[in-house]
């Protein structure tokens, strides 16, 4: 069996630090401009939406690897166990009295965190969104999976082409503010009723990101619509849940699901027949070009501007496109026939 490895992958979970105040080791005093230290002892901080999420996990370990490999002196994961919108505000605030040089985050809301993200910008950090956007005026670049659009074309193509191009489904995503979430709903909603004209969404409903109550959001969808023939759930957990409902329900073979999984978590799933295909890219990689960013921008040799060129270590050059956003890669599709290829 080929296995492709991801950059990086390492279970982070015994090791994030779950209290932001005070952990920022070896970062410059508040007041310090990022990349005045000369590179030798910058210091980077990865705050994700919520800690304890597979995907999440995976996208930290490319993240710490590419910290190592861009040359910070130390990096660190910090962040709240729930995805709520001001969650995050608090772990900020403590990297910005740190002095942390560079600040990684993935946005549970794209305007709550933004006052504490120009308190930090004030005090010299640099931030890096990624995953999920925050308000571009609240940070320097923005790391995209891929292109957002394609993201949402792949997993209307596969509840399609799963439920013959017809019927109604569902959508079952993780936060009602998670920006990268309501951009893929978007342009899905755009998608079928452009060209998938007897496809009918019947409802939209939230997670939160979290396995339990994307359990229960999965059981109440197809309680209140008997006639539904397909989920679509651009979430690791809230496709594992459902995954897990559909299995042992009367449910199996007859309601097709489809979103963005993780094949290590869908292998069972697919295996069994419950899931004929999904989709993701490669998460490390985000995370990885995220630290690489991060890096150029406290030294200086990029701004964010588009057209901005850096080094991204394994993964080659990178560039900074309209709006500061920067892209990783494409998405895979993931069937019975290649999910053994895959160890992430």
């Amino acid at each position: 069996m080929r296995t492709r490895r991801i950059l990086g992958v390492a279970a982070l979970t015994a090791s994030i630090a779950l209290v932001a105040t005070g952990c920022a080791g070896g970062g410059s005093d508040s007041g310090s401009t990022s990349g005045s230290g000369g590179g030798g002892d910058q210091t980077i901080t990865f705050i994700p939406k919520q800690l304890n999420n597979p995907y999440t996990d995976v996208v930290l370990g490319g993240g710490e690897e590419g910290a190592k490999a861009a040359g910070f002196a130390s990096s660190q994961v910090v962040g709240p166990l729930d995805a709520s919108a001001s969650s995050q505000v608090s772990f900020i605030n403590a990297e910005t009295q740190a002095g942390t040089n560079v600040i990684v985050i993935a946005a549970n809301d794209p305007d709550a965190v933004c006052s504490s993200l120009e308190e930090a910008r004030t005090g010299g950090a640099k931030i890096v969104a990624f995953d999920s956007d925050t308000n571009p005026d609240c940070r320097d670049v923005f790391i995209s999976q891929v292109v957002a659009k394609d993201v949402a074309l792949i997993q209307t193509k596969l509840i399609s082409e799963q439920i013959g191009g017809s019927g109604e489904i569902a959508i079952l995503s993780a936060t009602a503010n998670a920006t990268n979430q309501n951009e893929w709903i978007k342009f899905m909603e755009e998608d079928l009723k452009a060209n998938y004209p007897d496809i009918k969404l019947v409802a939209t409903v939230y997670g939160d990101d979290d396995d339990t109550k994307s359990f229960q959001e999965a059981q109440g969808l197809l309680q209140a619509h008997p006639n539904l023939k397909g989920i679509i759930s651009p979430t690791t957990v809230g496709i594992a849940a459902t995954a897990r409902y559909l299995s042992t329900s009367d449910y199996k073979g007859k309601v097709a699901l489809t979103g963005l999984g993780l094949p290590n978590e869908m292998r069972p799933f697919v295996k069994d027949d419950t899931v004929k295909a999904f989709a993701l890219w490669d998460p490390a990689q985000l995370g990885y070009v995220a630290a690489f960013a991060g890096k150029a921008l406290a030294d200086g040799t990029i701004t964010g501007e588009v057209g901005d060129k850096f080094d991204a270590g394994d993964l080659g050059e990178k560039e900074v496109t309209d709006g500061g956003i920067v892209i990783v890669g494409p998405p895979t599709t993931f069937t019975k026939d290649n999910i053994d290829d895959y160890d992430f």
